[in-house]
């Protein structure tokens, strides 16, 4: 596993982490979700990244992860970097949602004990919340810190004047802010609108989270759209008109993919990686098989000037 500097923190990221966003809730097979946990480890994985609402139903990843985790990883504690999330939906009433001081540290505090932990590595807030003072929001994270139930912290789907607003705050109250965890694949490009510069700018890392724009960046679809995909499903964002608006474009990088020796899910793993300020890509497997096979894209991470340029017509 290559590890990367996120931002200018100390903290050291694997190139790819392992999102469970999908697949580790009640309605899936535990056993299924600890051998993917077990696989990803022995590939060098030492980031698993969760949320307080992932599942379903909302809580059941953690809790499943923690069960998992009492099981195999306990040993391993001070090897792994575990993330939770607050921000979206996660219980009724006004309380259960957003940004609020109350909101955040009452979902961690429900987050730990789901997972058996005495604190995460980082807790990022999931989004802005228009409503709540950014200074409310960002002080909590920080009193999140010094009560020790967190390491570091971050923030997700901020824009840039947001990312440096919070930025500003969370350096005041001196508080280990690492982390900006962004949506960002070929077909999704909007932190190259000015976020990655602000990044840059106040020394924060990103980690971008779905990197195959919902397996359309894979060769499930180059020949069509399969009866079980989740495009067929209408699944999770994704359904079968936006894969065939880019099916072209799939087939067309599918081809320099192979040129490179890469599977086309590899290439665009690779491709999010030649940016300096990603620390790590963040994955999400059905299968250990499939972790393993993301995880090859390591091999080849190095683009020529040609292929760039190819791959910019194709997706431009």
């Amino acid at each position: 596993m290559t590890f990367r500097r996120s931002g200018n923190s100390g903290a050291l990221l694997p190139a790819i982490s392992l999102g469970l966003w999908h697949n580790f809730g009640f309605v899936d097979n535990i056993q299924n979700g600890r051998e993917i946990l077990r696989t990803a480890f022995d590939l060098g994985i030492t980031h698993f990244d969760l949320a307080n609402n992932y599942g379903p139903p909302y809580g059941s990843a953690e809790e499943n992860f923690g069960t998992i985790f009492k099981n195999d990883f306990k040993s391993y504690r001070d090897e792994l970097f575990i993330a939770s999330k607050a921000g979206f939906d996660m219980w009724p009433g006004p309380y259960g949602n957003w940004g609020s001081r109350k909101y955040l540290i009452a979902s961690l505090d429900q987050s730990l004990k789901r997972m058996g932990l005495d604190y995460v590595d980082i807790f990022y807030h999931h989004r802005p919340d228009p409503h709540t003072p950014l200074e409310e929001t960002m002080g909590a994270l920080a009193d999140i810190v010094r009560q020790g139930k967190a390491l570091y912290v971050g923030i997700s789907n901020y824009a840039p004047k947001e990312t440096q607003e919070a930025a500003v705050i969370l350096k005041r109250l001196n508080v280990p802010f690492i982390l900006h965890q962004a949506r960002y694949s070929m077909f999704d490009r909007w932190i190259e609108d000015g976020l990655l510069d602000t990044l840059e700018q106040i020394g924060v890392g990103c980690i971008a989270f779905s990197p195959l724009a919902q397996g359309m960046l894979t060769d499930k679809y180059i020949s069509g759209i399969p009866e079980n995909s989740r495009a067929a499903k209408t699944l999770t964002y994704l359904d079968t008109d936006t894969v065939k608006s880019n099916l072209v474009k799939i087939q067309k990088l599918n081809e320099i993919a192979k040129a490179r020796g890469q599977k086309l899910q590899q290439m665009a793993i690779a491709w999010i990686l030649r940016q300096k300020q990603v620390a790590s890509v963040l994955v999400g497997a059905s299968s250990a098989n499939q972790l393993k096979d993301n995880v090859e894209a390591l091999n080849n991470l190095s683009f020529s000037k040609e292929e760039l340029t190819e791959i910019e017509k194709i997706i431009a």
